[in-house]
């Protein structure tokens, strides 16, 4: 009788594994990787150290303007102006408002991670928007009222860039349920729409809102421009995503559909508990795109008279005591459109993690 003994497991061989496997293998496969790995790390090696010089090592952090001697970035005029790169010209002893609700919304982010029950989801989706514009606008439990010809700054931006992603997202997926409808007046009306606002650019969406829409409003009535700016990216926002959930609703078999008739379920209900979920899944990418774009697109709101941080870099440098601070104040704006931008992506990928059945 045989007699087999185990023997143990050898490393593998060095040159198939470690720091210079992966190179060979990545950037120094052929002749032709290797030439375009050499020419990216001389691009890298003229634009960062220069770069890094004029951000960090040569910059200046403090002091005044008269007292700048070097040749780098001059961040004292962010320091300087960092407030109303925030918050525009919202008072400076109310700024505990935003930051509260910065505060609230860091909160609301954690705890839809780790709450469970659905009730209490909905719960604080639907109490989350009521209680900042409260703190925010204030006029109520004592609270000063703070007109919208006040806000600006990065917190203007956010407020548009929140209410136009959760404002267009259900109604981007009725128009999209609407379009695959079987009934003309339903499917005539959200075709209509759909195509009309996606022939139009989103300033002319803004002029109408600005201007156009009070003229629906009988004399007297004030119809606040920041509201009339909300609908009108509302409603652009809301045509984009309709075509994005269509694609998905496209790319669902046909079986699935059936699935859900032969359990009975009604046309919602098959929609929501069945169709709907993996017609999300499939859009995650496209739709984050389209808040990534809506976030970008925010900055048009200076068209019709409202200050968001970008506009904020325009009026700062135009005051006669910080001339020539341009350079600082959009690399400044163009970092903060980057990290928040940069996380929404980053955040994408890990809901297409969590939500990945393909396994």
């Amino acid at each position: 009788m045989a007699v087999y003994t185990l023997k143990e497991a050898q490393p593998a061989p060095s040159s198939n594994r470690g720091l210079f496997f992966w190179l060979r293998e990545n950037l120094f496969s052929d002749i032709t990787n290797s030439f375009f790995t050499l020419l990216g790390c001389y691009i890298i090696y003229l634009i960062v150290p220069p770069l890094i010089d004029w951000m960090i090592i040569d910059a200046t952090w403090t002091g005044t303007k008269e007292e700048i001697v070097k040749s780098g970035a001059r961040w004292i005029f962010i320091i300087e102006k960092f407030d109303q790169f925030m918050y525009g010209f919202y008072p400076e002893a109310l700024h505990w408002r935003p930051n509260l609700v910065l505060l609230l919304c860091a909160a609301f982010i954690v705890a839809m991670k780790y709450v469970q029950h659905m009730k209490i989801k909905i719960a604080m989706i639907l109490l989350l928007p009521v209680i900042s514009f409260i703190l925010i606008s204030g006029g109520w439990f004592g609270l000063e009222t703070v007109e919208t010809e006040q806000w600006g700054g990065l917190m203007l931006t956010m407020i548009v860039a929140a209410v136009g992603i959760i404002a267009s997202f259900p109604l981007g997926i009725v128009l999209a349920l609407g379009r695959q409808s079987h009934m003309p007046i339903v499917k005539s009306l959200s075709v209509g729409f759909i195509e009309f606002v996606r022939g139009v650019p989103l300033i002319t969406i803004l002029f109408m809102a600005s201007v156009v829409l009070p003229l629906f409003f009988q004399d007297g009535i004030d119809f606040d421009k920041l509201l009339r700016a909300l609908i009108g990216i509302t409603l652009f926002q809301s045509a984009y995503i309709a075509e994005v959930v269509r694609g998905g609703l496209q790319a669902i078999p046909k079986g699935q559909y059936e699935a859900a008739d032969s359990l009975g379920l009604g046309y919602w209900q098959g929609m929501i508990l069945v169709i709907l979920p993996q017609a999300l899944k499939i859009s995650i990418p496209n739709i984050v795109g389209s808040f990534i774009a809506l976030f970008k697109d925010t900055t048009l709101v200076l068209i019709i008279g409202l200050f968001d941080v970008l506009a904020m870099v325009t009026l700062t440098t135009s005051d006669t005591n910080w001339l020539g601070f341009e350079v600082e104040g959009y690399v400044f704006v163009t970092m903060i459109y980057w990290c928040i931008c940069f996380s929404m992506s980053q955040y994408s990928k890990s809901v297409e993690r969590k939500f990945n059945t393909e396994h």
